[in-house]
C-alpha cells in the first residue's frame, strides 16, 4: 500500500498570507503611512485607547482607523466623532483579519493622504497573533481585569507583539494585579517588548505612550 500522502495546509496558508502582508507592508510604506495592528481581548479597552492616542495625535498626523468587527458598527460611530477618517470591516464571523482581508479594507478605505492608521482587529488573544496584516507596529492590550497570568495562556501574543499595553492600571488594587509579574512573564517571551501601563479611563501613561507613537511613525517617515 502506498503511503499516504500528508499536506500541512496551515503553514501554506500562513505562508501566502505572509506574502500578502508583505506587499502591504510596501504598500504603506510607498505612501509614507505608518500601520499599526491593535490586538486584545473583547473589553480590554482597543476603541478607548483609539480615543486617548487620537486625541493626542490628530493635530500633528492625518490618522485613519479600520474598525474590525464580526458585525456592528458600533466602535466606528465612537471613533468617528473625533473627526479622523474611519471604516467599518465587517469579518462576517472570522475571528481575525488576515493579509488578504486587510488589503481590501486599505484599498476600500482608500489610504492616500494619511500618516498614521490604526486596524482594530478583533477582540481576541489567539487568532489575530497567527495572521500578519502587514503592519508596521504590533500593539496589543493586557487589561488589569484579564489577570497577569496572560501570557503564561496565551504566548504567542506576547511574543509577536512589538508593545504590551496594560489598560486598567488604576484598577490593580482592585484586581490583585501584579504589574512586575505580567510584565516579567511577557518580556521572557519577548525581550524587545515595550510595555505601557496606562488607564484610558483617567488618561494615565498615555502622554509616554503617545510620544513612543510619534517617535516611531516619525522615524519610519525618515523625519527627525
Amino acid at each position: 500500500m502506498d503511503p499516504i500522502r500528508i499536506v500541512e495546509t496551515k503553514e501554506a496558508v500562513l505562508a501566502d498570507n505572509a506574502a500578502a502582508a508583505a506587499q502591504n507592508r510596501e504598500r504603506m510604506r510607498g505612501q509614507g503611512a505608518v500601520l499599526v495592528n491593535l490586538m486584545g481581548s473583547p473589553g480590554a479597552g482597543k476603541t478607548s485607547t483609539l480615543l486617548q492616542l487620537i486625541s493626542r495625535l490628530k493635530d500633528e498626523f492625518r490618522i485613519g482607523v479600520m474598525e474590525a468587527d464580526v458585525d456592528s458598527d458600533v466602535d466606528a460611530r465612537t471613533v468617528g466623532k473625533t473627526g479622523v477618517r474611519v471604516i467599518q470591516l465587517h469579518t462576517a464571523g472570522l475571528c481575525h483579519m488576515d493579509a488578504d482581508m486587510t488589503r481590501r479594507g486599505l484599498e476600500a478605505f482608500g489610504t492616500e493622504g494619511l500618516d498614521l492608521i490604526f486596524l482594530e482587529n478583533i477582540g481576541n488573544l489567539v487568532c489575530p497573533a497567527e495572521f500578519e496584516v502587514g503592519a508596521d507596529l504590533r500593539m496589543m492590550i493586557l487589561s488589569v481585569p484579564e489577570g497577569d497570568d496572560k501570557p503564561l495562556k496565551y504566548p504567542l501574543m506576547f511574543t509577536v507583539s512589538d508593545v504590551m499595553i496594560v489598560n486598567k492600571i488604576d484598577t490593580a488594587p482592585i484586581f490583585d494585579f501584579n504589574l512586575a509579574a505580567a510584565c516579567e512573564r511577557a518580556c521572557a517571551l519577548n525581550p524587545r517588548l515595550a510595555v505601557f501601563p496606562v488607564s484610558a479611563e483617567t488618561g494615565e501613561g498615555f502622554d509616554e505612550l503617545a510620544k513612543y507613537l510619534r517617535s516611531f511613525v516619525r522615524e519610519r517617515r525618515g523625519e527627525r
